[in-house]
């Protein structure tokens, strides 16, 4: 129960300071506010994505998820930020999976942060077909120091955060909107049409966003679980 509370509390005063800074409204969506409460376990989170778990490379040719064939068209003003060539571009992140694509791209280093704090690097480049809602620096930037701190020093209220931006299936911008499962056991709301997704409150900077095992859509604020 100690936990628990801790684990509430610590995600309410994350949720504060978001707004506190200017974060976006989310008014009827379920991530950077939050939609459900905290009540299954880190094992049933993570019983979840390791089911999904696999030790065999993805191919090269273009991916395939529940949502069909992925198109190689990205999209969001934040595309263009991202580097031409090497490791960190598109081509570069294409070719690895998830946590290691997001490691060679300069846009998602606190993202990459938090992942290693949680342990959920293998869990990520593992798991096959997914999509990846992740927060940009800038999105981390929107968050009170001290709060965030907190949240990187408690390893199962990151776990959570974090696994809340995954979706166990791979979803192209066609499938994009809706409410979609994470691997937090709770959901994520998705409105909006391309190229003007809103994700539980937050911008698509940059989307369809391909890694050798999901697909990515950086957004500009961090989503907020209630589990």
């Amino acid at each position: 129960m100690k936990r628990i509370t801790t684990t509430v509390t610590l995600a309410a005063t994350l949720a504060l300071g978001l707004a506190a800074c200017g974060g976006n409204d989310s008014s009827g969506s379920s991530g950077s506010t939050g939609s459900s409460a905290m009540t299954d376990s880190m094992s049933s989170s993570m019983s979840s994505s390791d089911s999904m778990a696999s030790s065999d490379s993805m191919s090269s040719s273009s991916p395939m998820g529940s949502s069909g064939a992925m198109t190689d068209a990205r999209l969001g003003p934040g595309c263009a930020s991202v580097p031409a060539d090497g490791k960190g571009s598109f081509a570069g992140m294409a070719k690895d999976p998830v946590a290691t694509a997001a490691g060679n791209n300069p846009l998602l280093s606190t993202l990459v942060t938090a992942v290693k704090k949680a342990g959920l690097v293998d869990t990520l480049n593992n798991s096959k077909n997914i999509t990846v809602f992740a927060p940009s620096n800038a999105a981390f930037d929107k968050i009170p120091k001290a709060d965030l701190d907190k949240v990187l020093a408690d390893k199962t209220t990151l776990t959570h955060l974090l696994t809340h931006h995954v979706v166990p299936s791979r979803l192209a911008p066609a499938a994009l909107a809706g409410t979609h499962p994470t691997l937090n056991s709770d959901s994520v709301k998705v409105t909006g049409t391309t190229p003007d997704f809103d994700v539980a409150g937050a911008k698509v900077l940059c989307g369809n966003v391909q890694t050798a095992n999901a697909t990515v859509y950086i957004v500009d604020t961090v989503l907020m679980p209630m589990k």
